[in-house]
C-alpha cells in the first residue's frame, strides 16, 4: 500500500474519530448559548451584569400582565436587547412617569417612548417599531378612501382614532364600536369597509381574534417607539443604539413583531390619506389608544399569556438571539 493511500486513511480515521464526541453531545440536554462580553457596565448601569428595563404595563400589547408576569413586544424586545448587551434582564413598570424612573435610578431604559414626544428631558434612540393611525380593510387591495366615497368606518368611540375620522371624513362615515375587537367584527361582517385604529394595537387585535385584516391606508404619518436613557448617559446611549442596530438588521425584532402582531411591521409604503397628507389627522389632546382606550381590546392578557407564550423568551428568536438573558428575566416593581 502506497504511503499516499495510508496518508489518506490516516486523515479520515482521525475526521470520523473527532466527530464522535460531537455525535455523543448531541444526545444531552441541548445546547446552551454563552452569555457575551458585557459592553457597558456601572457607572453606565445601574446594577452590574443586569440591564434593568422600565415599560408601562398600561400600554398593551407593548406591555401588559398576564399569569403574573409582565409580558408584551417591548418585554421581548427588551430581553433581546440585553442579551446582545451581554446582560442579564429585569423588567420594572414605571407607569407612564419615564422621567421620574430614569431621574431616580430606578431603571436604565425605558421602552415604549413616542418618537414625536417633544421631551426633553432624556435621550431616545432610533425608532425600533413604527406605528400610525391607519385603515385596516378585508382585502389588502382596497383603495384609500376619500370623503367623496362616503366610507363607512368602525373605530373604538372615544380613541385618536376615531377622532380623526371625524376630523377627516365626518361624523356620517363614523361607527363607533365598544372596543377594537367589535369594530374588526364589523369588518368581518361587512358592516364597515375600514376600520381606523393605531397601527401596532389594531394588528395585535386582528391577528389574536384570527380577522383577515390589512393596514391599506394611514391617518397620520408615521412615527415609531423608542428607548429612552438619561440625558447625561452617553455611554449607554452608545451602547443602546449599537445593540439595537444590530436587532433591526439581523431580523430579531422582525421575528418578535411576527409572533405579536402577525406581521412585520413596515409603514414605509403605506399611502396617506388626504387629510393626513396635510397634517390634519394628528388627533392631538384626544385621549391615547394605547393607554386603556383603543387598548381594550388588547389588554385581556391572561389568554395573550397562553396564546403567546410568557413573552420573555425572545419571540422564538433564537435565529437571530441567544436565550440567555431572556431566561433570566425578572419582573420586578410589583409585577411578579
Amino acid at each position: 500500500m502506497s504511503r499516499r493511500i495510508m496518508a489518506l486513511l490516516m486523515a479520515a480515521a482521525l475526521t470520523v474519530a473527532a466527530a464522535l464526541p460531537l455525535t455523543g453531545c448531541s444526545s444531552g440536554g441541548g445546547y446552551t448559548p454563552e452569555l457575551k462580553s458585557p459592553t457597558v457596565s456601572s457607572p453606565a448601569i445601574g446594577q452590574d451584569g443586569t440591564l434593568r428595563v422600565g415599560v408601562n404595563t398600561d400600554q398593551s400589547p407593548l406591555a401588559g400582565r398576564g399569569n403574573d408576569k409582565i409580558i408584551g413586544i417591548d418585554v421581548d424586545i427588551a430581553a433581546a436587547l440585553a442579551d446582545e448587551m451581554g446582560l442579564k434582564l429585569s423588567i420594572v413598570d414605571v407607569g407612564s412617569d419615564p422621567v421620574k424612573a430614569l431621574q431616580e435610578g430606578t431603571v436604565d431604559i425605558v421602552m415604549g417612548i413616542d418618537g414625536t414626544d417633544s421631551q426633553t428631558d432624556y435621550w431616545t434612540s432610533d425608532e425600533y417599531l413604527p406605528t400610525a393611525i391607519a385603515l385596516f380593510a378585508a382585502s389588502n387591495t382596497a383603495p384609500v378612501p376619500t370623503k367623496a366615497t362616503s366610507p363607512k368606518i368602525g373605530a373604538q368611540s372615544s380613541s385618536k382614532s376615531a377622532w380623526a375620522v371625524n376630523n377627516e371624513f365626518g361624523a356620517e362615515s363614523m361607527r363607533s364600536a365598544t372596543n377594537l375587537g367589535d369594530a374588526f367584527n364589523q369588518l368581518s361582517n361587512n358592516t364597515v369597509n375600514y376600520v381606523a385604529s393605531d397601527a401596532v394595537i389594531g394588528l395585535y387585535a386582528a391577528h389574536r381574534q384570527g380577522t383577515d385584516a390589512s393596514i391599506v391606508a394611514l391617518m397620520s404619518k408615521p412615527s415609531g417607539y423608542c428607548i429612552a436613557v438619561k440625558k447625561t448617559n452617553t455611554e449607554l446611549q452608545k451602547a443602546v443604539n449599537d445593540a439595537l442596530s444590530t436587532l433591526l438588521s439581523n431580523g430579531t425584532i422582525e421575528v418578535i413583531e411576527k409572533k405579536w402582531l402577525g406581521v412585520a411591521l413596515d409603514l414605509e409604503d403605506v399611502p396617506l390619506t388626504a387629510g393626513a397628507q396635510a397634517g390634519g389627522s394628528s388627533a392631538e389632546g384626544e385621549g391615547g389608544e394605547g393607554e386603556g382606550t383603543e387598548g381594550d381590546a388588547a389588554k385581556d392578557q391572561g389568554d395573550a399569556a397562553k396564546d403567546q407564550g410568557d413573552g420573555a423568551a425572545g419571540a422564538d428568536a433564537g435565529a437571530a438571539a441567544s436565550s440567555s438573558s431572556s431566561a433570566s428575566a425578572t419582573a420586578v416593581g410589583g409585577a411578579a
